[in-house]
């Protein structure tokens, strides 16, 4: 497995959390799996327990060798190997400056750290059946597979799998890094890397890949089409059955309320008196009223595609008509951290925010809230609803990819669902959806109840998603026969 990141080392989205998840559960199974990762200037090296393990490797690229070290350490029996090359990794970001620019020179970071892991399997004598690579950074492996090691005796017999995570970022730059990447420019064609002009990482994998993946099939269907799929629709229909969704797990051994030892008190449905006790130390923690109020919380970067602009248009008719609470916890653009952080001020007792990441807030927050609210305008798995539901905190959610895979929608007539879900993206919506959920807090406490309980008793562990991957790379085997 090659990738960009994976937790705990490397971090920015939920690609990290399945290259961190995945390979341990699929060694659980009896699998052989390694991972290769850039050695980023942030990863502690002591503290991750990283050592020597090659002091030289050399890896072709298109038009020069380029000369790298690679260090090691194991995760859960799973050895990490983590390739240290100071002109593309000894930089504080992983994909771009504090200002959120794009460092000019990443086709050439993530193309030399694909070749880089291909390499190490050659180097080591590491047989792979499978090389599973994750969105544009490391998707070049699928075409380097196919050009470059199709008769290879390390490489040859390796099938590829490309999973996306998000589709929006494909990777595009200009083409005079086509020599140095050295995929040919006989493949610099509409069909496959060439992009109006430019490379385009992501369409070529998916080219070249045996098969693809997205994280959940809601997903899946919506990347197919003019409106999701970002310009790789056609391309992603193409593929037909080998294109699937299939929905990340959740790594309960950090995230159950019964055992989580970040949290003020433990429980499960069972036994809930812990989550009222969470509930009171959230609202002491951030400054709330300690009054019977449903506290609403929010885990999220704070930019559009979360449509946390969206509820930002609706939070103050909520407070405003509405005996409610809100716990919000993220960053992202500066507009919107300016708002959500002046809100307490502006509503004292009602309103708590905490602008950067707390992972031991997200925690309280997740066990302390009775929602959770996700307005997404796209959300391709998402995890923090499926944390929500283990804590036993309802998710409102717009009906978007994962969300809708992973909400079951609250039926008045039974008193049966785990969540709310609307699916329109506006104001409006959240409103009336935070609404209905807020009526069902206060009239219906009986369906909340029960609503609780089922939302705990839903399993999306690793286990279930590892299954589902397993059968993807059989595939994928007899794809390339």
């Amino acid at each position: 497995m090659i990738a960009s990141g994976g937790v705990p080392f490397a971090k920015t989205g939920g690609l990290a959390d399945v290259v961190g998840a995945l390979p341990q559960v699929l060694r659980a199974m009896g699998h052989e799996v390694i991972v290769v990762m850039p050695k980023y200037e942030q990863i502690d090296y002591v503290r991750h327990g990283l050592n020597p393990y090659l002091d030289s490797m050399g890896v072709w690229m298109g038009n020069t060798q380029e000369w790298c070290r690679v260090h090691m350490t194991t995760r859960a029996g799973v050895p990490v190997y983590f390739i240290e090359f100071h002109e593309y990794f000894s930089r504080p970001g992983l994909y771009h400056d504090a200002a959120f620019n794009d460092y000019a020179d990443n086709p050439r970071r993530f193309g030399f750290l694909t070749r880089a892991g291909l390499q190490l399997c050659k180097d080591i004598g590491f047989r792979p059946d499978i090389v599973h690579v994750h969105d544009w950074h490391t998707a070049l492996a699928a075409a380097y597979l196919k050009i470059w090691h199709w008769d290879d005796p390390v490489l040859g017999r390796a099938a590829s799998v490309l999973t996306i995570h998000n589709i929006a970022y494909q990777g595009i730059y200009g083409a005079e890094h086509m020599d140095y990447l050295g995929l040919q420019w006989s493949n610099f064609t509409p069909d496959k890397f060439e992009d109006h002009g430019r490379i385009n990482f992501l369409k070529g994998g998916i080219q070249y890949a045996d098969m693809v993946n997205t994280v959940s099939p809601t997903y899946a269907n919506e990347t197919r089409t003019p409106e999701l799929g970002y310009g790789l629709a056609p391309y992603l229909n193409d593929k037909g059955d080998r294109y699937v969704g299939i929905l990340n797990g959740v790594d309960y051994s950090q995230w159950d309320p019964a055992t989580d030892q970040q949290i003020p008190a433990r429980y499960d449905a069972e036994r809930l008196e812990g989550k009222a006790i969470c509930k009171r130390e959230l609202q002491r923690r951030l400054g709330l009223d300690a009054v019977d109020a449903p506290l609403i919380g929010v885990v999220s970067r704070l930019v559009e595609q979360k449509g946390l602009d969206l509820l930002a248009q609706a939070i103050e008719p909520i407070l405003a008509n509405m005996h409610v609470q809100f716990a919000v916890l993220g960053s992202g653009e500066k507009e919107l951290e300016a708002y959500y952080g002046g809100l307490p001020a502006r509503y004292p007792g009602r309103v708590g925010s905490y602008i950067g990441y707390s992972d031991e807030l997200a925690h309280w927050i997740e066990a302390g809230s009775d929602f959770f609210i996700m307005p997404s305008r796209y959300e391709p798995c998402g995890l923090n609803q499926m944390y929500s539901l283990k804590y036993g905190t309802l998710p409102i959610v717009r009906g978007t990819g994962g969300l809708e895979d992973t909400v079951q929608q609250y039926d008045e007539a039974t008193g049966t669902g785990t969540g709310f879900k609307f699916y329109e993206p506006s104001a409006h919506a959240i409103y009336y959806t935070v609404g209905w959920a807020v009526s069902t807090y206060f009239d219906r406490p009986h369906h909340m109840r029960a609503m609780i309980k089922q939302a705990m008793a839903q399993d999306y562990s690793w286990e279930r998603s590892a299954d589902a991957y397993v059968q993807l790379y059989r595939r994928a085997i007899a794809v390339k026969g």
